[in-house]
């Protein structure tokens, strides 16, 4: 699979991309969205089994293509996972014209300084090297912030970007992704200063590399344009946070360099009874709002 063709779209086309990394503590509740319950089974294999059934109906769907998905998110067992028995990866590039990335992080620590920083990855070197084996183009790993610390949101930010030079010297692209919780009590003033310390570790990287940013959509429109223009910074893109589909759009549209990457706001109205017109149907009503959302600007 060619970087160079992924490198491009990733950095030029319009479109969005899809966020379908949800990892062992939140498959119970995306799967009891989708109309499946736990006692549908009764282990984590069966359990990511159904999962993976999900993902691969939501990428096979006739709507889920490069014209209008850019990129695609998945969790490390998708990745290692198959799609009528063409790996994941490769399937999504070559099939979809889906630019590839998995999910790194194992998950957050407690809340310390009004933040949640990420926890150890120990063999994220072994992973790094099988994802770019199998043609995936980058990476994603979420830390989140709920308090306008300065302390802590440093402590967020050079964590993001300390894992995200690990990815690199793999060759891949890393999404570096601060969430700052859309419930946060002073979200402006959180994501003032997120911006101020991204911007400064941005300034410490040679000129040759080249990460992404996936950031809540911000309360003051634009925030994070002038980021967005920076030559390493590939694209930036907005997650959904929590907000209802059209919420998150109509925020989102008022940001002129950010596309969307949701998860919820995209797959939340599928249900696992739906017959294959009325899933495709669905999800295409949220396809075609995002990808406006994404490059059509208010």
């Amino acid at each position: 699979m060619s970087m160079s063709e992924m490198m491009t779209q990733m950095a030029d086309k319009g479109g969005f991309i899809a966020a379908l990394d949800q990892s062992g503590g939140s498959t119970p509740g995306a799967l009891k969205l989708y109309g499946i319950p736990e006692s549908a089974y009764s282990n984590e294999e069966e359990m990511f089994a159904l999962m993976h059934e999900m993902r691969a109906r939501i990428i096979t769907a006739p709507c889920f293509s490069g014209d209008k998905v850019i990129g695609a998110i998945l969790f490390e067992r998708t990745m290692d996972g198959e799609i009528q028995g063409v790996p994941t990866p490769r399937y999504l590039w070559r099939e979809r014209g889906v630019v590839p990335f998995v999910k790194i992080d194992k998950g957050l620590e407690a809340e310390n300084d009004g933040v949640r920083l990420m926890k150890p990855m120990p063999g994220l070197d072994d992973l790094l090297a099988r994802a770019a084996g199998l043609g995936v183009f980058g990476t994603k790993e979420r830390s989140v912030i709920r308090l306008p610390s300065e302390t802590g949101i440093a402590a967020i930010v050079r964590q993001q970007f300390e894992v995200g030079e690990q990815v690199r010297k793999h060759g891949l692209v890393p999404i570096l992704e601060p969430e700052v919780l859309i419930d946060s009590p002073d979200k402006k003033k959180a994501e003032q200063m997120l911006h101020d310390a991204i911007a400064a570790e941005i300034e410490k990287l040679p000129s040759d590399a080249r990460i992404m940013l996936k950031l809540t959509i911000p309360e003051v429109a634009g925030l994070y344009d002038n980021l967005a223009r920076d030559e390493r910074i590939v694209r930036v893109v907005a997650l959904s946070g929590g907000y209802p589909l059209d919420d998150a759009c109509e925020r989102l549209s008022h940001n002129r360099l950010m596309i969307a990457s949701f998860s919820r706001a995209l797959i939340g109205d599928l249900r696992h009874e739906m017959d294959e017109k009325q899933f495709d149907d669905t999800l295409a009503i949220a396809v075609n709002k995002i990808y406006k959302a994404s490059v059509d600007k208010v």
